[in-house]
């Protein structure tokens, strides 16, 4: 199987330039901020998940690759590459993974990864994948007023007609982890709805927008995952100290863990990314094949 990340690094200036002359202003959104743990999610793939076949590292362009990464062994995806022009760019998390199934060479069994997950302990691969279907929790969520929520409704409720099912006052989510994913399936489902994927997408976050839950709730309910929990722990930075994350890290009782960045002044980010990376690089201290060695 295959890995697919999306990433983005807010502090690249030909993508900041994008970004005012496209939405104005300044990029100061936490889902921009990059907190230099690329690395440690690409050496917790390799050393956890060596059944991962290639990297597929998906990214605005070609400066926002990290100069240390190996081009040989990672698989770099442009924008440009999966998503029609006239849709370019775009700052969209939810728009850019309605094109993930397009990524070329891309293998049938996939796990999406955000570029804040990270493997933590040894895997095996019938863990994401049981008899060819995806391994993944979901819970039932009721209708509400928040932003995510209708996030949550609206892919669930096309998910429902593309399978000619009613609509429902109840919705499920998948759990908040890596996301192993059919692409023959992705891609019949965007097929049989790609007028309302397209008319739905806009270059920032909208109410309008679907994202990835539109693939695995299609899934869910044709009868092809197997609804059951991966093995993770979820930080929110608003909620957690730096200090049980870190120690988490160090002495993990999960599988996977997902540390959720929260808006919090430059003063803060400074100061507590040190010690997030020191964390990481007390148990993954060595080199990636995806690195590139400068020597």
């Amino acid at each position: 199987m295959d890995v697919v990340i999306t990433y983005v690094d807010g502090n690249d200036p030909f993508w900041k330039a994008d970004y005012e002359r496209v939405v104005g202003g300044e990029a100061l959104s936490k889902r921009f901020r990059d907190w230099d743990t690329l690395r440690y999610l690409l050496r917790g793939i390799e050393k956890f998940l060596p059944f991962v076949r290639k990297v597929h590292l998906v990214v605005a362009r070609e400066s926002q690759v990290p100069e240390w990464i190996d081009k040989d062994a990672v698989h770099v995806v442009l924008h440009r590459d999966i998503i029609p022009e006239a849709y370019l760019p775009t700052f969209n998390s939810s728009m850019i993974e309605m094109f993930l199934h397009r990524i070329e060479g891309l293998d049938e069994r996939f796990l999406y990864f955000n570029d804040d997950m990270f493997p933590m302990r040894p895997v095996s691969e019938d863990v994401f994948f049981k008899d060819g279907k995806p391994a993944i929790g979901f819970h039932k969520v009721m209708i509400g007023a928040s932003a995510y929520k209708k996030l949550v409704f609206m892919s669930d409720s096309l998910a429902r007609e593309a399978l000619g099912m009613r609509k429902c006052l109840f919705a499920v989510r998948p759990q908040h982890v890596c996301s192993p994913m059919l692409r023959s399936l992705c891609e019949e489902i965007f097929t049989k709805e790609e007028d309302k994927i397209m008319a739905s997408l806009t270059p920032i976050r909208d109410k309008r927008n679907y994202n990835q839950y539109l693939f695995l709730d299609y899934m869910y309910y044709g009868g092809n995952v197997v609804p059951r929990p991966l093995s993770n722990k979820h930080f929110s930075l608003a909620a957690s100290s730096m200090g049980r994350i870190a120690g988490f890290i160090t002495h993990p009782t999960e599988s996977m863990v997902c540390i959720n960045d929260v808006s919090m002044s430059e003063r803060r980010f400074q100061s507590i990314k040190p010690r997030l990376i020191g964390a990481f690089e007390a148990v993954l201290p060595e080199e990636s094949k995806y690195e590139r060695n400068p020597n």
